[in-house]
């Protein structure tokens, strides 16, 4: 090439290529950009929903139904349980518990730990009075102490050791879901007065009259409802040629404990709940007319030889397990036992309930006093104050705490949301009938007393005049003279 043309070749050159590498202008260029921006908001909306909607499903999906059952009671720490909150903690529980009883607990707890994430640790212990005793005064309390006499755990509320259970369980919860007596029962003087000091978890029932079923209606006897009912039983039984009552108070070194429970029976049938509670107290004397009235109440059947089994002489001989075996002979030597729903164990190999042996609820006598149940069971009582503590307190208050042992057998439930299809035994159930149909319940009241008196003087008191030993008025003044005071 003419290098004299060269440089102007070259500026022709350069032109050419940067003319081509500008975009051409065109009318869609700049309009075409903005729906993609308009498009993109909507979508980066869509997808966030679409990430969140399957997650609250998956929360409403996994929440445990507890929780919303226990905030429509108001029980909050229960629900926030149910709801995970307190995972991983640890309560600490002790008791009476111990053997096939501590399995049976155990067993019954465990969807309660599984749903919440809670580990009740329980330790029973043979000695429990002691070892709990022992263990207060040392700072060393469990959280959660299982009294089967509330007379010990009001020892401890008196010496502020116990956590009041309506501060950790709402008060019209409590009253919603038992029977005012159960509450009375739970009510104990406090560093700042009277207040509720546990929750009654489960029972047993004292209040029962067993009876041979296929004996019983192959004579045409029928079921008492009245105390006159029950009288006219008795005649009817006696006037065939039989005895009515199957009695024993034999018991080794407790012998007399079983007269204790009548007495204690007769004392809610013909005197007034204030009147049982002063008596258990120590505030109305055995002395007094009321406690005389009630014993012999029932002495005039016990005194009556044609009223019970062997007579009167049998009484304090006769051991008390052995005592209704007579209903299963064959005739029955006496048709009538009164005892609590434990004595079935003591019952022949074999028999049935509902075909060889039934029971009824023992009548009240007076109609002011209403159809009164005798029971003994187990009182749940906190001794620190955490939220999963208040959960699991919580948690007793409902029927949903005793469920797994009423679906085993061998416990009852004071909770009015009890079921009556969660018990595993047709006899528990009817059982559990009868005692929803008293108007009121107290402790075996031997069992409150001081020791001294109630596994003392009483028990001897009684083996001492049904044996003819001692006049009434003579056992009368020394069990009150034994009262410590």
């Amino acid at each position: 090439m003419n290098r004299k043309f060269a440089p102007l070749f070259v500026l022709l050159l350069v032109a050419s290529l940067l003319l081509a590498a500008c975009p051409a202008a065109t009318p869609t260029a700049e309009p075409a950009a903005e729906p993609a921006a308009e498009e993109a908001a909507p979508t980066a909306e869509v997808a966030e929903e679409a990430e969140a909607a399957p997650t609250a499903a998956a929360a409403e999906e996994d929440a445990h139904p507890g929780e919303e059952a226990a905030m429509a009671k108001g029980l909050t720490e229960l629900a926030a349980a149910y709801h995970g909150d307190y995972e991983g903690t640890i309560v600490t529980m002790t008791g009476p518990f111990t053997d096939e009883d501590a399995v049976k607990f155990d067993n019954s707890m465990a969807a309660f730990e599984e749903a919440t994430g809670i580990d009740i640790q329980y330790e029973g212990s043979k000695e429990f009075e002691a070892s709990i005793t022992v263990r207060v005064q040392a700072g060393d309390a469990p959280d959660i102490v299982d009294f089967p006499q509330p007379g010990l755990l009001g020892t401890f509320a008196k010496q502020g050791k116990v956590v009041p259970a309506t501060v950790m369980i709402p008060e019209a919860w409590l009253a919603e879901n038992y029977l005012q007596s159960w509450l009375d029962m739970a009510t104990m003087e406090g560093p700042d007065g009277p207040a509720q000091y546990g929750v009654w978890q489960r029972f047993n029932a004292k209040s029962l009259v067993w009876y041979p079923k296929a004996s019983f209606d192959a004579a045409g006897y029928p079921i008492p409802t009245t105390w006159e009912e029950l009288q006219a039983l008795q005649d009817m039984i006696v006037s065939d040629g039989d005895t009515p009552w199957c009695v024993g108070i034999e018991s080794g070194a407790a012998t007399g404990w079983a007269a204790t429970d009548w007495t204690e029976e007769f004392m809610l049938r013909t005197t007034s709940l204030e009147n049982y509670d002063a008596w258990v107290l120590g505030e109305l004397p055995f002395e007094s007319p009321e406690v005389k009235n009630a014993i012999e109440s029932f002495a005039t059947i016990w005194n009556d030889d044609s009223m019970v089994s062997g007579g009167r002489a049998a009484i304090v001989t006769t051991f008390f397990g052995d005592a209704p075996t007579g209903m299963f002979q064959d005739p029955p030597t006496c048709w009538l036992h009164k005892q609590g729903n434990f004595i079935t164990s003591f019952f022949p190999e074999g028999t049935e309930y509902g075909v060889d042996y039934g029971v009824f609820y023992l009548p009240g006598i007076d109609a002011e006093y209403g159809s009164p149940f005798l029971v003994a069971g187990d009182i749940m009582a906190a001794m620190t104050d955490r939220p999963e503590v208040r959960a699991v307190m919580q948690f007793f208050s409902t029927g949903e705490g005793v469920k797994g042992w009423l679906a085993a057998g061998g416990a009852l439930g004071p909770q009015k949301d009890v079921q009556l299809d969660w018990y595993g035994s047709d006899l528990e159930r009817d059982i559990a009938g009868l005692v929803n149909n008293a108007t009121s319940v107290r402790f075996d009241g031997s069992d409150l007393m001081p020791g001294e008196v109630g596994a003392g003087s009483f028990w001897k008191g009684m083996t001492d005049y049904f044996s003819g030993a001692a006049d009434l008025d003579t056992v009368l003044a020394e069990i009150d003279a034994s009262w410590p005071r």
